[in-house]
């Protein structure tokens, strides 16, 4: 039996253009520049150039969609000074679409060259391509030798033994840089000890240290490798600074053909004691309605008040419409973009405005929630503003998550970032004896004495996001 029944139901769904304007929001500078790229691509109607009359930005307003294709041509034209427009404003010292690029080979590309000095016959050069297709970024090869010598039988059908693949990658793995496509650290150590020299000082107790006592360096184990070896302390100190000279990641920051580069988002500078902030947009195109695509409506339009009679193509109308919106909502959503992160960027420097005036050891406690309040905004709107976003200021470059942390409460009854507290524990760390570092528990009774009452465990943490090793990985042989 069929039942009909009537449900109230109440849901909470965005629009098209907030939709649009939440994805834009969370793009970068470099991310938002090609968006806006691929924008002009598929909108005919967009266009990139100057304007011939200023054109102003809308505020946030509804704009209606419908699907009627039965509406007035004149509908479609809007006036000059309704049109959404929106001009990228550029700082004097801002150098006017200029990009960072860098030209560089692969490590792929690098090794494929040097591999043709090895005059391999066939059946290596095969085995080297695999080799040399499956090392990581890091520089390592992971992949197992018999899921090699497989593919080679599978497409090429030769025979091999996994003792064929390693004779090869022997080969590979004295290549520049030493030790890449090794299997593990402790290869890749031992390969580059091995092409040293060897009246190299420090060379051969080094080896037998990598080869028999790894896992006891690797716990900086000094007195139990001195026994071990019978070497006295000058001895064990030449070998690990030569161990320290090698790289463990050969091919870190090599395998990928392009590297990084930090585009802030923001520009903060101080004038007559007070902030100057802008967006960083000297590289984003002027965006306006295209002036051929609104000769051809302005036409249509005078054509049907010359002949009522004539209809205009409806496909055509259409089109116009869609892409007229489409045009509107995108500007519309930088232009909303640009404000939101302005907004933002100005509660955080007048939170933060010690920081901005005097650096290091002068950020306050700050939250999301602190922002949204402060602002009337969500607090997901403040994080997508946040995420991937970074501002240069006359202190450097920071992402916009290092200004929010929790606090520290101090005797003195002041709430401090959690960060200051990092950079206390770093700077007691860096200044530590070496042949004695600093236990957390010591740590924790230093912070004390400073007035920071922290738990050990807590100063652990912050340890170890500093990327610093407990105190038996720290400690260091001096000699006198």
């Amino acid at each position: 039996m069929l039942n009909l029944s009537q449900e109230l139901r109440l849901q909470q769904k965005l629009s098209p253009q907030q939709i649009q304007y939440i994805k834009l929001l969370q793009l970068p500078t470099l991310a938002l520049e090609q968006r806006i790229q691929q924008e002009l691509e598929m909108n005919p109607l967009l266009e990139d150039g100057p304007l011939d009359e200023p054109i102003s930005g809308s505020e946030e307003e509804p704009l209606e969609n419908s699907n009627d294709e039965e509406f007035d041509l004149e509908d479609l034209l809007p006036d000059v000074d309704d049109l959404y427009g929106y001009k990228a404003r550029v700082d004097d010292h801002q150098e006017d679409r200029e990009m960072p690029i860098t030209a560089a080979e692969s490590m792929t590309d690098y090794l494929r060259s040097q591999k043709g000095f090895l005059r391999l016959s066939r059946r290596d050069t095969l085995i080297a391509e695999q080799i040399i297709g499956s090392i990581d970024e890091d520089g390592y090869l992971r992949r197992e030798l018999a899921s090699i010598v497989d593919d080679i039988t599978f497409n090429y059908r030769e025979e091999l033994s996994e003792e064929d693949v390693l004779n090869v990658l022997r080969y590979i793995q004295r290549l520049d840089p030493p030790g890449i496509a090794a299997r593990n650290v402790q290869e890749c150590l031992l390969i580059q000890l091995e092409l040293m020299s060897e009246d190299t000082p420090g060379r051969t107790v080094a080896i037998q240290m990598i080869t028999k006592l790894f896992p006891a360096f690797s716990r900086r184990q000094y007195g139990r490798i001195k026994e071990r070896l019978n070497i006295d302390d000058a001895s064990l100190k030449s070998s690990i600074d030569l161990i320290q000279s090698c790289n463990p990641k050969p091919g870190e920051g090599a395998i990928t053909p392009q590297e990084n580069y930090v585009i802030p988002d923001f520009l903060i500078r101080k004038a007559d004691q007070t902030f100057v902030i802008q967006l960083n947009s000297g590289n984003f195109p002027t965006l306006s309605v295209s002036k051929p695509y609104r000769q051809m409506m302005e036409q249509m339009v005078a054509e049907k008040k010359s002949n009522p009679a004539k209809s205009s193509d409806a496909q055509t109308k259409q089109f116009l419409r869609s892409k007229l919106e489409s045009a509107k909502w995108f500007i519309d959503a930088v232009q909303q973009r640009r404000r939101t992160m302005l907004s933002v960027m100005r509660e955080i420097v007048s939170f933060q405005e010690a920081f901005f005036t005097y650096g290091e050891g002068h950020l306050r406690p700050l939250i999301l929630k602190d922002i949204a309040t402060r602002i009337n905004m969500d607090i997901s709107t403040i994080s997508r503003v946040v995420s991937g976003k970074y501002v240069q200021c006359d202190f450097g470059v920071y992402e916009l998550k290092y200004f929010f942390s929790e606090g520290v409460a101090t005797d003195a009854g002041i709430s401090v970032s959690n960060k200051e507290v990092k950079s206390i524990i770093a700077g007691m760390i860096e200044q530590e004896d070496k042949t004695r570092p600093l236990t957390d528990q010591e740590l924790t009774a230093s912070l004390k004495e400073q007035g920071y009452h922290i738990a050990r465990r807590t100063v652990s943490k912050y340890r170890m996001q500093l990327g610093m090793p407990v105190a038996r990985l720290r400690r260091e042989i001096v000699l006198d």
